[in-house]
């Protein structure tokens, strides 16, 4: 459970969401139209990005729900993951992947870092204006999202619980509509409480 009491049964960001309705709601359909909206890159390189920044964040719970997620869009078992965190450099991934991750990489440690021969170098190897948008925007949400889960202390999942979540959040982001909350809240935790 988290530094608070929410009443919520459920590990990471699930369990902040489901506290508070409103911004629960908010941050799912933020999450959703970053990583599942309309857009150049597919939701597996998005989600990668958001895996990459989670894990530069050392947010242990978005970094393994993410790479689940991403194992769900590219079926490689981590091996992408993998790659990209032993070294961007040397990842099997397009050259365009490699500048946008750096990128990803720089709004971690501030948006300042980003210059525009950065943005040139992208360009240069096939991005486009709406995909350094677009990675600019996961890496800066997702560094909200991590400081979010632990900065109220969550728990993280058992190992087995982030290959189900991955493929959950490879189909998106949905909230359910808020008059149901309660009632969702109710079966997670009667489904955690049988273990």
């Amino acid at each position: 459970m988290a530094y608070i009491e929410t009443g919520v049964n459920q590990p990471g960001i699930i369990e902040l969401l489901f506290y508070k309705g409103a911004t629960g709601k908010a941050l799912s359909n933020l999450a959703h139209t970053l990583l599942h909206g309309p857009s150049d890159l597919s939701s597996g390189e998005r989600e990668l990005i958001a895996s990459y920044v989670s894990k530069l964040n050392n947010c242990d719970f978005c970094h393994d729900s993410h790479t689940a997620a991403v194992n769900a869009h590219l079926g490689d078992n981590g091996t992408t993951v993998q790659c990209v965190i032993d070294n961007v450099e040397t990842a099997d991934i397009s050259e365009k992947m490699k500048w946008l991750l750096r990128i990803a990489g720089k709004v971690q440690i501030s948006g300042r870092e980003v210059a525009q021969s950065d943005v040139d170098a992208a360009k240069a190897h096939g991005a486009t204006d709406q995909d350094i948008h677009d990675t600019v925007l996961i890496a800066a949400a997702f560094c909200m999202y991590n400081r979010y889960v632990d900065g109220l202390g969550t728990k993280r999942a058992s190992g087995e619980e982030y290959t189900e979540m991955g493929q959950r959040m490879s189909k998106g982001y949905k909230y359910p509509p808020l008059f149901m909350r309660k009632y969702v809240i109710n079966m997670m935790n009667k489904k955690a409480a049988k273990g």
